[in-house]
């Protein structure tokens, strides 16, 4: 397990769009720009299931994260690890609190009928840093 250097956990406190890369079914990779979080030990993105980074995810674990410095686009860090838990648990509140960071809306507007939430913990196995 790697960690993130204390001085660019700031990033995902911040405003900060990430790109999630995971590895498709015929092997190609998939980008994704994602609202991101860090609890201290994780790198937390927060999907629905069924879709494509769900179904990804559940084939294959390993991930690649980047999250650049919103006022500072030459600093940023890059986590490369695997999803080590996918949950429901508190998934609702967790994709409302990225909203309030994200839009300043208390609920993710987004949600459609019979969406079912998850949060997707990955944990960092090599973390890079520049900036």
């Amino acid at each position: 397990m790697a960690t993130i250097p204390e001085n660019f956990r700031d990033i995902f406190a911040k405003k900060a769009f990430a790109h999630l890369a995971t590895v498709g079914r015929d092997g190609a990779p998939q980008v994704t720009p994602v609202w991101v979080d860090y609890d201290g030990t994780h790198v937390r993105i927060n999907t629905a299931r069924g879709r494509v980074k769900d179904k990804n995810l559940q084939r294959n674990p390993s991930v690649a994260v980047s999250a650049q410095d919103p006022d500072n686009p030459y600093r940023y860090v890059q986590v490369r690890g695997r999803v080590v838990e996918m949950t429901e648990k508190d998934a609702d509140a967790h994709i409302d609190a990225l909203s309030k960071k994200y839009t300043g809306r208390d609920k993710y507007a987004n949600r459609r009928p019979g969406e079912v939430r998850v949060i997707v913990k990955i944990l960092p196995e090599k973390v890079q840093s520049m900036g």
